[in-house]
């Protein structure tokens, strides 16, 4: 039986550290016609969540529109949950913006009543964080706190570490993502989050190892306390993402 989080997340009867880790889809679309197509192609092949990269998206910095396809999206998902990432550039985002635009698009995103989780870096400023977590609060949506790093893997102390104090900055779930220059990376990245699971960190885990030796991550890390795994169904938004079908039949041998 996998380890599971002591304190699990219930997203529209969807469970983030239950028995099973759960399986997302990136949405990475430029515009709405592309974005409604892959949104109605995705949710056929019954992923846990889609998550939409707003930050790919041609009218990201109009708010207005941006909602308007939000609505849209929502109404074209049914009752899959959506994650709302509108990545910052430093950490993989596809599109520079300031960030007084990224921080009126990520509230007005969540005031709509659209989104069910948000996901921000910690690398945002104590203010936009603060901001971020108070309207998910009020509004009742989750908060993932992240980091990204696609240079290099840190040791396993920093990694633990960066977990821990996403729970302690107030994430509901917890994220990291490395890239690994050799299968030891991997091992680096598999046991800091075998040591968070067991340790100090109760909220649910999102960890992965990237490129082509991080995919057993993506597969296994479930076995060793991540609680999600990213899949590609139209197109794949970070590398190493494994095709959605490989991934449930991979998944299935291992965890049923």
């Amino acid at each position: 039986m996998r380890l599971q989080s002591e304190n699990q997340v219930t997203v529209n009867n969807i469970v983030f550290g239950g028995p099973m880790p759960l399986i997302c889809l990136p949405l990475v679309a430029k515009d709405r016609a592309a974005l409604l197509q892959q949104a109605a192609e995705l949710t056929q092949l019954r992923p846990d969540l889609l998550e939409w990269r707003i930050d790919g998206y041609d009218l990201v910095e109009d708010i207005s529109a941006s909602l308007e396809a939000l609505n849209a999206l929502k109404a074209a998902m049914g009752s899959t949950p959506l994650i709302f990432t509108c990545r910052i550039h430093a950490e993989g985002g596809l599109r520079k913006m300031s960030q007084e635009t990224r921080l009126k698009l990520i509230t007005a995103a969540i005031e709509s009543g659209g989104v069910e989780i948000v996901d921000v870096e910690m690398r945002n400023e104590p203010a936009f964080i603060e901001k971020v977590k108070k309207t998910a609060q009020a509004c009742g949506t989750r908060l993932i706190l992240s980091y990204h790093n696609f240079d290099d893997t840190p040791d396993e102390a920093f990694i633990h570490d960066k977990l821990v104090s996403a729970q302690d900055m107030g994430a509901d779930i917890a994220k990291l993502a490395v890239m690994p220059k050799d299968y030891a990376d991997v091992l680096t990245l598999l046991g800091a989050t075998l040591k968070a699971r067991t340790g100090v960190v109760k909220v649910p885990i999102i960890t992965m190892s990237m490129g082509p030796e991080g995919g057993v991550t993506r597969v296994a890390g479930g076995l060793f306390g991540s609680d999600l795994t990213f899949a590609i169904g139209k197109e794949s938004s970070a590398p190493g993402q494994i095709p959605i079908g490989d991934l449930k039949q991979a998944m299935a041998v291992l965890y049923e």
